[in-house]
């Protein structure tokens, strides 16, 4: 399971984390995700790069697996789960969020941003040097389109979070990822996957689960076959990302 237990270094007044974390702020035209990848090998485990931005919540953690490549990229749902159950601590009651696999996440069906993966080089059965997952959630709008005129894209403001900007849902991703951190620990990944699944979009009469190397199996109620979704191709490039605007679509 990933580790965030480096020593501290000291941390940005502008976030409340955990202990075991520590912030690198970014200017505005920062890229968090990129950020990240790019340094963390010398940034280290529980390294939380945040780009201080008013539309986006946008953030990336580097972790240190204990575990081989090959089963440690579940990570991936570890903070999937966690940036989900931050957004539902903050949510109003009954406000519908689900996950599109893998990676995109949708309150009320209109896309509000998602996760994304990345991972050091080296073989499939040693622990990678690291790993780095990015979060970027949609808080407000910008721009005068009304917001009818998107029914597919949305933002939390939109969606009635009140005062929940980008510093909160970081911090409090930070805390559900220490939460689902801590769940692998001690009841084995079972309990990540159940978190994440829980959130995942219905699909009527298939059972879902996550295999060891973080494919998604469905099976169909009452049949033997199993249809398989693979995880790696699936994080090549996010499927919520805007390439053109470097937001969610």
């Amino acid at each position: 399971m990933p580790s965030v237990t480096r020593p501290a270094a000291p941390r940005s007044k502008a976030l409340d984390l955990p202990p075991v974390f520590r912030a690198v702020t970014l200017r505005e035209v920062g890229d968090a995700f990129k950020h990240a990848k790019a340094h963390a090998a010398e940034l280290g485990a529980g390294t939380l790069v945040f780009v201080g931005r008013f539309d986006l919540a946008e953030f990336a953690v580097v972790l240190e697996p204990d575990e081989p490549l090959r089963t440690a990229r579940r990570a991936f749902y570890a903070g999937m789960a966690a940036l989900i159950e931050a957004l539902a601590a903050h949510a109003p009651p009954e406000k519908p969020i689900a996950c599109t696999w893998p990676d995109a996440i949708r309150i009320d069906h209109g896309l509000v941003g998602g996760g994304q993966f990345a991972w050091s080089d080296g073989p499939e059965d040693e622990p990678p040097q690291w790993l780095v997952f990015g979060g970027m959630i949609r808080t407000v709008t910008m721009g005068a389109t009304e917001p009818g005129l998107r029914p597919l894209s949305t933002a939390i403001e939109e969606e009635g979070f009140d005062d929940v900007g980008a510093e909160r849902l970081t911090e409090s991703f930070a805390r559900h990822l220490m939460v689902q951190i801590d769940a692998w620990q001690e009841f084995g990944f079972k309990e990540v996957a159940k978190s994440y699944l829980a959130r995942l979009e219905p699909e009527k009469g298939r059972r879902r689960d996550i295999d060891e190397t973080g494919d998604l199996l469905l099976r169909r109620m009452g049949k033997t076959d199993v249809e398989r979704r693979k995880l790696i191709p699936a994080l090549a490039a996010p499927s919520w990302l805007d390439p053109q605007t470097g937001g969610p679509r």
